[in-house]
């Protein structure tokens, strides 16, 4: 598969289909939105929010969340404040998502199955990851999303003139609905 893609990379430049999402790294709107990584958000999100290339700093990960004040979503963000104009912040968790639920004894499994050691597995409390806790995913999107908000409107290095908001979107109709911080 990622042969075709690079087929297709080539057939893409030399043709030159880049010049439609020609921009700066600066974002037009001076928006940075952290979100998950889940495909249907891939385009449907954009299309929701009325966004094109440029407009926005766009950070996903799994979940769309704020893990600890020192992640790196956060850093992302402070980049994306101090050295890229960023001056609002827009956490979107989304319905049905998949990282809601992870379990981490499930991951684990997984890993086992695929041939992680459990010397390996039993390595990262050694290199100071909670493990489980990092693999776990969360109960209540919006409550997720409530705690992300609130690890960066109160980040000793967030300026407070930036404002911070969270959201869920619907990952069928788009639909956008603000979560009460």
């Amino acid at each position: 598969m990622i042969d075709e893609i690079l087929s297709y990379n080539q057939k893409f430049v030399s043709n030159k289909g880049y010049e439609p999402y020609a921009t700066t790294k600066y974002p037009d709107k001076k928006i940075a939105i952290v979100s998950c990584m889940d495909t249907r958000l891939t385009q449907l999100l954009m299309a929701a929010l009325g966004i094109k290339n440029g407009d926005v700093k766009m950070i996903k990960n799994a979940g769309g969340i704020i893990q600890s004040p020192f992640d790196s979503t956060v850093r992302s963000l402070l980049v994306g404040v101090y050295e890229l104009g960023v001056k609002e912040i827009m956490i979107i968790g989304h319905t049905d998502c998949g990282a809601q639920h992870l379990n981490p004894d499930e991951m684990i499994n997984l890993m086992l199955k695929r041939g992680i050691s459990q010397e390996h597995i039993d390595m990262m409390k050694y290199c100071g990851i909670n493990f489980k806790s990092w693999l776990n995913g969360f109960e209540n999107s919006e409550e997720a999303v409530k705690q992300s908000v609130e690890i960066v409107a109160k980040h000793p290095l967030m300026p407070r003139d930036i404002v911070v908001r969270g959201f869920i979107i619907d990952s069928y109709t788009g639909k956008l609905t603000e979560v009460e911080c």
